[in-house]
């Protein structure tokens, strides 16, 4: 391979790549970076920092609104979860930077890709699965499954001895990854599930310990199963995330403590930190529960499942997938109206629900007894559903 496009984001491993690949490849290193909304410090000086360790050229792209409306509402839509806790953070943006990356290659003649992801992660099946979905003709290089680093240890000792800055060090070796939707925090101290998350690792949320003592109420406008406003101001897709995240922090809510099963088949531990997306979630529900006839809620979250193990597996690019997006989409679109969260250390609660399109009816559902619900029809359709109950129960009778 002559020229590779690398997906660069400047953390450990991508800075050695380069040196690495022309290092042992002899080739041009073509740096992609993705901004998913990881922040300015993680963008600041990356063009310089990538031409000065070796790329022949860098492509940084605002990936932003394009994160958020391809991508973010279309698994809000799904109200997928990955083992009842993860949203999804990591997993739903490695797709987008994927294609990204295959973009950027294809335009500047690249005939390789490479990636850090390590052998042992998730990340890996991610990206690679993207590159067969749209360029399965180019070559892939995965140095982690090549090199001979072995730890994380080895790769600072090896940006030492080729001049490569970094921010790692031995002593606070965390791995992180973060985009508009969360944070991720793994290694160091958290590889021991034994081990208590230490204080210092969680950046977007405030201790709820810390957090304020008065609780506060937030209002999500929602359309057709996706936010559309906070507290009454409509917002793009990035604003509602974004302020949704301040809200969110500010009161220490959205941390979770995970131990997952990767997809490679081993478990892993990590702590992530989604302020905002549970906001988000919490007012799906309501919302879903207050429009979604009983059948198809039901078949709604028994899909979800699929949906969040798809996007956590690299699945992304595929007809399920597309298939499935047009379920949810036909299904959310009565998903129209505003929920109101109460918020108080670390804790979410709903408090109010309204929908132009709500199924429930107080004349039916009030104690009060009404012309539209007979009770007299409740006896029938109990001997019904109780019949095959009532003849076990006789038979064994007769038995006994």
């Amino acid at each position: 391979m002559k020229k590779v496009a690398l997906a660069y984001s400047g953390g450990l491993d991508t800075s050695v790549i380069i040196p690495w690949l022309k290092e042992h490849y002899h080739c041009d290193v073509v740096a992609v970076c993705g901004d998913v909304g990881q922040g300015g410090d993680e963008l600041t000086g990356l063009e310089q920092k990538a031409l000065k360790t070796g790329a022949s050229e860098v492509h940084i792209a605002d990936l932003r609104e394009e994160f958020v409306t391809d991508y973010l509402w279309p698994m809000v839509r799904s109200g997928g979860v990955y083992e009842h806790k993860y949203l999804l953070g990591t997993s739903i943006a490695r797709p987008l930077l994927a294609k990204k990356q295959v973009e950027v290659a294809l335009a500047t003649g690249c005939d390789g890709l490479a990636h850090g992801c390590t052998g042992k992660g998730n990340d890996q099946v991610r990206f690679e699965l993207t590159y067969k979905a749209l360029a399965p003709h180019l070559g892939v290089i995965s140095p982690w499954r090549e090199w001979d680093i072995v730890s994380r240890e080895d790769a600072i000792e090896y940006a030492r001895k080729h001049d490569v800055p970094i921010s790692q060090t031995t002593t606070k070796i965390y791995s992180r990854d973060r985009n508009l939707w969360h944070i991720s925090h793994e290694g160091g101290a958290l590889e021991d599930p034994a081990n208590a998350a230490p204080d210092e690792i969680w950046m977007l949320t405030k201790s709820p310990a810390e957090a304020p003592d008065t609780p506060e109420a937030v209002t999500i406008g929602m359309e057709n199963g996706v936010p559309v406003s906070v507290n009454g101001t409509r917002l793009s897709g990035v604003g509602v995330v974004e302020t949704l995240n301040e809200i969110g922090g500010r009161h220490g809510v959205g941390r979770i403590d995970l131990v997952e099963n990767r997809f490679v088949g081993m478990k892993s531990r990590g702590c992530y930190e989604t302020p905002g997306g549970t906001l988000i979630y919490a007012a799906h529900a309501e919302l879903e529960a207050l429009t979604l006839d009983r059948a198809t809620l039901r078949y709604k979250q028994r899909l979800a499942l699929d949906y969040a193990e798809m996007v956590y597996n690299g699945l992304w690019f595929t007809p399920l997938r597309e298939a499935l997006d047009a379920f949810f989409a036909n299904v959310c679109e009565v998903m129209t109206g505003e929920v109101t969260l109460e918020l108080y250390k670390g804790n979410v609660r709903p408090v109010s629900r309204k929908s132009p399109h709500s199924l429930y009816s107080l004349d039916i559902a009030s104690f009060t007894m009404g012309a539209s619900y007979d009770q007299k029809d409740a006896l029938g359709f109990i001997n019904l559903i109780g019949l095959p109950i009532k003849v076990r129960a006789l038979l064994g009778d007769r038995r006994g």
